[in-house]
């Protein structure tokens, strides 16, 4: 199989040499400098990826480790192949208890019985607005066990590298009510209803909301402050917070306060808290204690059917085709998640980086690979050291960290992608 998809790589390699797309040819098999004693018997080198003996992890979950050479020098990696097929074979979302907290992947795997994970979407880690401490809270859209968790916050507000033409934050990899995996987008259906009308909610446990939207807070949040989703602006993720705040407490559906700036603290499973900026600021002012008021929201695809999981990710691969605009030149350890065309055969691929012997990929690079491995559309996850994969035996009580993280130990990240195997 996998010299017949070799004849599909190259063609699009050759495609997009065409339109210039240079860095993607880095990926070319260098058999010299690779260790064939271990990859030689179980791999086709015409491919360019040379693969460990495959180890099973539980019926329909395959772990291999890999190893190919670019222009830059050699790579190694990890994957975790899925059979969807297996109906006891199925993906979840990995996540602490809340949605503002963050957590190692190892942890997340072995607290909730998965056999396998890998680290999921960028996250709110690194910067301080108002002396406010980051969130981490991730970048795009959460769903777990069909429940909607979280949204995305707006394009400009994001970490990570640039986004490829024709995706934004609200795109997820995810698995639907058929049993199969896909990647789609996610929008929002919010609304506060009031004695004075319909107002439309544009954010759900997000670290930074739209400027003059509204966002909802329930007890999925946790317990971090509510000031960082005022701050930053459509254009710009490090913009001042906003001078114009209201935040309202919703207790049963009546109003029970209405404060000028956001708080911080739990929030209870019987209330929601609504927080506004500029016009959306403007619109909770008018509303008063003991009014009564509706609020409601659920995420919905762009597709069918509906998600059990899904968790933010930026396309790289579409149909079988590398995206435009993934033009960032640098090598990172990176990590993907990867889907064959009828959704059941499922990729998690990690790439080590950044040390002596890994010298990491670019994002063109990893959609190539991951085009190597079978799959025809496949998002790109947080990197860096936040890149891990993990696997545990079904009986195991702790799960075994695969790769190198490139901080030198695992580092704690918002969510990730788990599979998980009934018995």
């Amino acid at each position: 199989m996998i010299s017949r998809r070799n004849a599909r790589k190259k063609a699009s390699w050759i495609a997009l040499v065409a339109l210039g797309a240079a860095l993607v040819s880095a990926i070319n098999v260098n058999a010299d400098a690779l260790p064939q004693a271990a990859y030689a018997a179980v791999s086709d080198p015409a491919d360019g990826v040379w693969f460990s003996a495959p180890e099973t992890i539980a019926p329909g979950v395959i772990y291999r480790s890999f190893q190919l050479t670019t222009s830059h020098g050699s790579a190694s990696g990890h994957l975790v192949n899925v059979d969807l097929r297996n109906p006891k074979v199925s993906l979840e979302l990995l996540h602490p208890d809340a949605v503002a907290k963050k957590d190692r992947i190892s942890q997340m795997v072995g607290r909730q019985g998965a056999v396998a994970g890998v680290n999921g979407d960028f996250f709110n880690v690194s910067e301080t607005h108002a002396g406010v401490a980051p969130t981490n809270s991730a970048v795009g859209p959460e769903i777990t066990g069909g429940k909607s968790l979280k949204f995305a916050v707006p394009n400009k507000q994001r970490f990570g590298p640039k986004l490829p033409d024709g995706t934004s934050t609200r795109d997820v990899f995810g698995l639907g009510v058929d049993g199969r995996a896909r990647v789609s987008s996610l929008a929002l259906n919010g609304e506060l209803k009031t004695k004075d009308g319909r107002i439309a909610i544009n954010g759900l446990n997000q670290y930074a909301l739209p400027q003059g939207g509204i966002g909802v807070y329930n007890h999925d949040w946790g317990t971090a402050s509510r000031v960082r989703p005022t701050c930053g602006s459509d254009a710009s993720r490090s913009a001042p917070c906003s001078a114009e705040t209201k935040e309202v407490t919703v207790r049963n559906s009546v109003v029970t306060s209405v404060y000028s700036q956001p708080g911080a603290g739990a929030i209870p499973n019987d209330t929601v808290v609504l927080v506004g900026r500029e016009q959306g600021a403007a619109i909770l002012g008018q509303l008063q204690p003991g009014d009564k008021v509706k609020v409601s929201y659920r995420l919905v695809a762009e597709d069918h059917p509906r998600f059990l999981f899904a968790v933010g990710g930026f396309p790289i691969l579409r149909d079988g085709q590398l995206l435009a605009g993934m033009d960032d030149p640098a090598l990172a350890p990176r990590t993907s998640a990867g889907v064959s065309a009828d959704g059941k055969q499922v990729y998690l691929a990690v790439v080590d980086g950044r040390t002596a012997n890994s010298v990491g990929m670019t994002v063109s690079e990893l959609a190539v690979l991951m085009q190597t491995f079978g799959a025809a559309n496949a998002v790109n996850l947080d990197g860096g050291g936040s890149s891990t994969l993990v696997t545990r035996q079904p009986k195991a009580p702790a799960a075994t960290i695969r790769n190198a993280p490139s901080d030198g130990s695992e580092r704690a990240v918002a969510n990730g992608i788990g599979v998980f195997v009934r018995d």
